[in-house]
């Protein structure tokens, strides 16, 4: 027969046993709970507030953090961490909880200087594990890559423009919002019009505006039509396909998606890639705003550096001859 003593030394085990084991659960738990709009706001915070400070050590990075700006990886500690000084006049932040990851587009200063910029950070057991910067700057390589006397050729850029237009960050009544797979269908929309020169495809308003870099490219003059919207002008866009497409934030409430992909040129061509992040505003099912970050890499730099990799290489011209 046991005797009461050492009935009580296995009760005591038992109970400092499930108590350790009800510890670790909750650590675990912990550990793996989703991070929701409050907590990617306050990584997405403290993340661009130690790029300011030069201060990697303040960012809660976790191990293997990978960054890149403009598709080049940086280590911590370089790069927009040596230029940022502070945030502009635009600042936009957004949110997936889903995706785990949130993003900022706006006006960065560094220095005297000014960028059009997206960063999106992603957030793995309560630490960063990634960012990634596309950011224009007065002065980068344009769509024609640089002149004769070395000033850029077909690179908009207008800062104070976006800080007057910026994106809409209102929440979306909850009975109106659309599910993410709808957002992204819409989004998606957008460059298969694109890649198919018909702009009649694309899921948008009459009249939805498209900002590059800052600057307003739509609402211009066209004979015999209304003025131009998003879906114009598609018919002979020097534009093959829309490479490397990614949906890495959705934020359901405000009715945004952040896309990140390439635009491949026609073989043949010497007309630049574009590497872009952009901001969809969807209202009623449709496209009304499109606002982007973009730049153009040199003809064989990889881009955009993140999966897919689809996006890497342009065809050589010698495999498709003539084409144009």
């Amino acid at each position: 027969m046991v005797s009461s003593t050492t009935m009580n030394i296995y009760s005591r085990l038992r109970i400092g046993a499930l108590t350790v084991m009800s510890l670790l659960a909750g650590s675990m738990a912990f550990a793996q709970a989703p991070c929701d709009r409050a907590c990617l706001a306050d990584a997405l915070d403290q993340y661009l507030n130690a790029v300011i400070q030069n201060d990697p050590g303040a960012a809660n990075l976790a191990p293997g953090f990978r960054q890149t700006e403009n598709a080049v990886v940086r280590r911590e500690g370089t790069g927009t961490w040596q230029t940022m000084t502070g945030i502009g006049d635009a600042d936009r932040r957004y949110f997936d909880p889903v995706s785990g990851q949130a993003a900022f587009f706006g006006v960065i200063e560094e220095g005297d200087g000014l960028g059009v910029a997206t960063v999106r950070v992603r957030v793995a057991g309560g630490r960063l594990s990634e960012a990634e910067w596309l950011i224009a700057r007065e002065g980068d390589a344009g769509l024609n890559g640089f002149n004769a006397d070395g000033s850029p050729s077909g690179n908009f850029f207008d800062p104070a423009n976006l800080a007057a237009n910026p994106p809409s960050i209102a929440p979306v009544p909850r009975t109106e919002r659309l599910s993410r797979d709808e957002l992204i269908g819409i989004t998606n929309s957008y460059f298969d019009g694109i890649t198919t020169h018909d702009g009649s495809i694309i899921i948008a308003h009459p009249g939805c505006s498209r900002i590059e870099n800052g600057f307003t490219v739509t609402g211009r003059p066209q004979q015999g039509g209304p003025p131009s919207d998003c879906t114009s002008g598609l018919a002979n866009i020097n534009i093959a396909f829309v490479a490397a497409r990614r949906y890495p934030v959705v934020d359901v409430e405000a009715g945004v998606v952040m896309a990140i992909a390439v635009f491949m040129r026609n073989p043949g061509t010497t007309t630049r890639r574009n590497v872009f992040a952009e901001w969809f505003g969807i209202e009623d099912g449709r496209i009304r705003t499109v606002h982007s970050s973009m730049f153009y890499p040199e003809p064989h730099q990889p881009v955009p550096n993140w999966p897919p990799y689809d996006g890497n290489w342009p065809l050589p011209a010698e495999l498709a001859p003539g084409a144009g």
